[in-house]
């Protein structure tokens, strides 16, 4: 190698790829015809004894002609009813609820392409300076087609106050963006519902965050 060269100048950077068509067999075995690893329901995300408002979240991810992603992957980060997450950065001298998984997945059905979850709202958690943010669910999207995954939020149209006070929401704009990003309550057979659908691309693409 002549002293003038840098490895950095010899190595080039290595194709990107997407997540490809298998990648249920690794993330989502049971979707791939695969054995459940252990005794993981990763779209359940909260016990029976979990504290907190008990929730499920659904929707449909659709691509930028509209038409539904049926073999995509969402996972899930966020805090128990409390706001504190069962993780070593978070320091704070709150116990974690022990019934509740802060982490889950969820396949979009092969079919209709509805992907859901089950678990608790959660409660606001310290924002990157002063005051909290609103209650969310972070996700990351997986899915044939994308190169790096696609990072977003679950905020609740019934945060109201906290959504408008939230510091992440302040930074999308124009203003009306944010209602991407916003779920909406309902109530089936006796079950809180919040309706969150994901649009990929087009008119009313869902705001990603670059992290």
């Amino acid at each position: 190698m002549p002293a003038e060269q840098s490895a950095g100048e010899l190595l080039k950077e290595s194709p990107s790829q997407t997540a490809g068509p298998y990648i249920h067999i690794g993330m989502a075995p049971p979707v791939a015809g695969l054995p459940l690893r252990g005794d993981e329901t990763p779209n359940v995300l909260a016990g029976s004894t979990a504290q907190g408002e008990r929730i499920r979240i659904e929707g449909i991810v659709f691509d930028g002609e509209g038409a539904p992603v049926k073999d995509a992957i969402i996972e899930f980060w966020q805090a128990d009813a409390n706001g504190k997450y069962d993780h070593p950065a978070d320091q704070r001298n709150i116990p974690p609820d022990p019934d509740l998984h802060n982490f889950g997945r969820a396949v979009t059905d092969l079919k209709s392409g509805l992907w859901w979850i089950e678990t608790v709202k959660p409660g606001p958690v310290p924002g990157p300076q002063a005051g909290n943010m609103a209650p969310h669910v972070s996700i990351a999207i997986f899915a044939r087609g994308i190169n790096i995954h696609l990072n977003s939020r679950i905020y609740f149209d019934d945060e109201i106050d906290a959504n408008g006070a939230d510091p992440i929401l302040a930074l999308v704009v124009p203003a009306a963006r944010r209602a991407t990003l916003i779920a909406r309550r309902g109530e089936r057979d006796g079950t809180v519902t919040y309706r969150f659908d994901i649009h990929l691309q087009g008119e009313n693409e869902t705001v990603f965050f670059d992290v």
